[in-house]
């Protein structure tokens, strides 16, 4: 691997960051949001950030965290980010991004930290910036705090479905149950009960001024062929840009097409391309 300079940014270069990250909000929102919500200080526990080129010529960075993602990147700072990270045991769940920079740097990385469990490749990163051309589902709505007991049994099997394995074991509950308890106190998880079962479900999951960043869609197997993911998805969709944000964006596995046709249905456009490396 090659030499570069690579260093831990902190946050006397914020403003040198946020300019970066600004070239490309969409698919820099989960690091943006990151960033908003508590800075650059060398101290943060919950992960650092790996800058490449001159202190006035930053060029690209990596997130380092639960998750790496690897940003405004170009073969050289890869290889720079690269031989940084392998110093280091792996530690985070997974590498996702941007295509290129995630691939490139699994291709430099996979024989010291894999193997990995799954690796997608191409993840459509779509994008609504105007009202759904559809029908919203009335019964969709904002989940009560007093209602997380009912959605933690879905957001337990989508989490499930989507990574393939379960966020929660025997021993461990409470931290899972946290972040989706945040959302829901935040009103940005969506349901349709039928009793006490949620059978459509979407979160928010990531929220900057430039939009809200949409994850954890599911429909409970026994309702899907019924069209609950279109008009679910038309009404958070209509919801999130009247009250969040400018746009509402997500990413989605190339071979769900089920889902594809759903956010088709609700004007959604594909803007770039993610992949994401699974551990």
């Amino acid at each position: 691997m090659t030499r570069s300079p690579v260093r831990h940014l902190g946050e006397s270069e914020r403003s040198a960051v946020e300019r970066l990250l600004e070239r490309d909000p969409i698919a820099a929102a989960q690091v943006i949001e990151r960033i908003a919500a508590r800075g650059l200080s060398w101290w943060r526990s919950d992960g650092k950030m790996l800058g490449y080129g001159q202190r006035r010529e930053l060029q690209a960075i990596c997130w380092a965290g639960a998750h790496v993602t690897p940003l405004a990147t170009h073969r050289e700072a890869v290889a720079a980010f690269a031989e940084t990270l392998a110093r280091q045991a792996r530690t985070c769940g997974s590498i996702v991004g941007p295509a290129e920079g995630v691939l490139e740097l699994w291709a430099a990385l996979s024989g010291l930290w894999g193997p990995s469990r799954e690796v997608r490749t191409a993840q459509p990163l779509l994008l609504a910036d105007a009202p759904s051309p559809v029908a919203e589902d009335p019964l969709v709505r904002p989940v009560a705090l007093d209602e997380l007991d009912k959605l933690m049994p879905a957001s337990i099997a989508m989490y499930t479905e989507e990574v393939g394995v379960s966020p929660v074991d025997a021993t461990n509950t409470t931290g899972y149950r946290s972040r989706v308890a945040t959302l829901v106190r935040g009103s940005r998880s969506y349901a349709r009960f039928h009793g006490d079962t949620v059978v459509f479900k979407a979160d928010v999951a990531v929220l900057t001024r430039h939009t809200a960043q949409i994850q954890g869609v599911w429909v409970h197997p026994e309702w899907r062929g019924q069209g609950l993911a279109t008009s679910g998805m038309s009404t958070v969709v209509n919801h999130v840009l009247r009250r969040f944000a400018p746009t509402v964006s997500l990413y989605v596995n190339d071979y769900n097409v089920p889902a594809r046709r759903a956010y088709d249905r609700c004007g959604f456009r594909q803007v770039g391309e993610f992949a994401t490396v699974l551990f």
